[in-house]
């Protein structure tokens, strides 16, 4: 029976190249959406293309009740979840002397609340069954900090926490709890940059380059897999080298 992997805001980016790394590797695939648009059609698209189930559930993470309903509709769908790895993220960055309340809620919602919301809805399902991994994607910004991102730094460093308190909670009943600590990884968000800005970055790293989002993939598909076994509550920064 095939493997299910279940990955938040997966439609493009750095999510959608790890819900077709997993694709790849034979899992059936559920990705949750907020509304109907190309994205979401193109990403069940590609995955199909590996001969294994993509399952699209309508849920937006930072709701509660929403997470509860497309946690329980991959269920009824699969069966089970095998792997969850919790990617979705916003940003809303600006000096904290002008960043607006609503603005520091909405990251904070969005990339920890919606956290747990989701990770609270699926781990029954891997408690009762013994088994799971848990993959949260964590940044080096909630690490190291960086200026004019305190709503998002804030929540990346609570995920880490959240990772570490998790893993001791459920190492027992053998689900393992880890995250990624990306740096700069090339995606749509960075495409925008002026390349005189990507070649100072890419100066800052010791390798030399900034990442791609099969970098981030990669790793995430070894914390996935039996090599990982004895991995949990770590952070496993994607960064070139950059907080060496």
């Amino acid at each position: 029976m095939s493997k299910v992997a279940l990955i938040t805001g997966a439609t493009r980016g750095i999510g959608k190249q790890i819900a077709l790394t997993f694709a790849k590797e034979g899992y059936n695939i559920a990705i949750n959406y907020i509304s109907e648009n190309e994205d979401v059609e193109n990403t069940k698209r590609e995955i199909e293309k590996y001969k294994v189930k993509c399952f699209m559930a309508k849920g937006d993470i930072s709701n509660f009740e929403d997470c509860e309903k497309f946690v329980k509709e991959v269920i009824e769908e699969y069966g089970q979840i095998d792997v969850l790895v919790n990617n979705a993220g916003i940003t809303r960055d600006t000096l904290l002397m002008r960043m607006k309340k609503e603005d520091f809620e909405a990251v904070i919602d969005v990339n920890l609340v919606g956290t747990f919301n989701v990770t609270k809805n699926v781990i029954p399902y891997m408690v009762k069954a013994r088994s799971g991994r848990i993959i949260s994607v964590a940044s080096v910004v909630g690490i190291a900090g960086n200026a004019g991102q305190t709503n998002y730094a804030a929540s990346k460093a609570g995920i880490i926490g959240f990772t570490k308190s998790l893993a001791k909670e459920v190492a027992s009943r053998n689900i393992l709890v880890n995250a990624v600590a990306p740096g700069f990884i090339q995606t749509q968000m960075t495409d925008v940059l002026k390349d005189n800005v990507k070649e100072e970055i890419a100066k800052s790293i010791p390798l030399g380059r900034m990442g791609t989002v099969q970098d981030v993939a990669n790793v995430i598909k070894f914390l996935a897999s039996e090599e990982s076994s004895y991995i949990t509550g770590q952070v496993i920064n994607i960064d070139g080298g950059m907080l060496m």
